[in-house]
């Protein structure tokens, strides 16, 4: 695990790192672990992604949110190499990573899931946790044929995987097919196998998307877990319960721009906010916004299959 800063271990030093920094968008950190400058993508004419300056605190859990088409999850593309920018640059700890490809981001320590879970159906968990690791000897083309090579390192990674799947509750697990998981359980392996590399920093895609409601309070408690290893959290969640709970920090995208960044109280009062989520429900509280968009969205439906008709 990478080594535990003095002001991220615990929720309040990672409150207190942020206490003096501006609530406006692209406000200046006091140790940032990313920054973002000038970030264009368009597609088709379209512009997606316009972040003109954005830093992510070190050691603190940074929430991303923003309505439907926000550029959330492209922005996510952008930094962790899976997508080109137009135009910008970004940096990890100092080193820019633009034109990086992704499984280099990943081996310098900033790892990603993806709302959509990528775990590989065929292989068991155990398979898939020691995919995760990396500089695998036994993986090269002259070493594989030699055992006595890898099979000490290949040892150490199988240690390293089932420790991990004991902390997500998946030991049990670990013979079955990835398939065979629920969709909650496929989030805490894909969670688990990010951490096979020992990453600085965490991105989650929607972690909470697909899960049940079961499973949620397990996955809040594992993220939180994160911050208290020193690890930096950065997640995409439209569930306002969740990112009011977890997060030290929170960044609002709209429109593909960063329209206000702060604590998440201050944010759920944000007038801006309220505006780029609310629209017409300006009376409507935040927190209720998801379930306020879904009724409309299957209402959406039934006029369109009535209209079918």
């Amino acid at each position: 695990m990478p080594a535990e800063s003095d002001m991220t271990a615990t929720p309040s030093r990672a409150a207190a790192a942020l206490a003096d920094v501006p609530r406006e968008p692209g406000a200046p950190k006091p140790d940032p672990i990313v920054i973002a400058d000038n970030i264009t993508r368009t597609f088709g004419g379209l512009r997606a992604v316009s972040v003109d300056h954005l830093e992510i605190q070190r050691g603190v859990i940074t929430a991303l949110i923003g309505p439907n088409g926000a550029g959330k999850t492209t922005f996510f593309n952008l930094l962790t190499g899976f997508d080109e920018p137009d135009t910008g640059d970004w940096s990890f700890n100092g080193t820019s990573l633009n034109k990086v490809a992704p499984h280099k981001v990943a081996r310098m320590g900033m790892v990603r899931t993806f709302q959509l879970t990528k775990v590989l159906s065929k292989l068991t968990v155990l398979e898939n946790m020691r995919l995760g690791a990396t500089g695998q000897r036994g993986e090269g083309f002259l070493a594989a044929p030699f055992r006595a090579l890898w099979s000490g390192q290949e040892s150490a990674n199988t240690t390293r995987a089932r420790e991990l799947l004991a902390r997500f509750k998946l030991d049990a697990k670990e013979s079955d097919f990835a398939g065979s998981l629920s969709g909650g359980q496929r989030k805490l392996l894909e969670m688990a196998r990010a951490l096979m590399v020992s990453p600085e920093l965490v991105m989650l895609d929607e972690p909470m998307a697909g899960v049940n409601p079961a499973l949620k309070q397990s996955l809040l408690g594992h993220v939180k877990s994160l911050r208290e290893d020193g690890m930096t959290v950065l997640f995409v969640e439209h569930d306002m319960d969740m990112v009011r709970d977890i997060s030290d920090w929170v960044v609002v995208m709209a429109q593909g721009k960063v329209i206000a960044e702060g604590p998440p109280d201050s944010i759920m009062s944000d007038q801006r906010v309220i505006d780029a989520y609310l629209g017409a429900h300006h009376d409507t509280d935040i927190t209720q916004l998801e379930d306020v968009l879904e009724a409309e969205g299957h209402q959406a439906l039934e006029e369109d299959g009535d209209n079918r008709e």
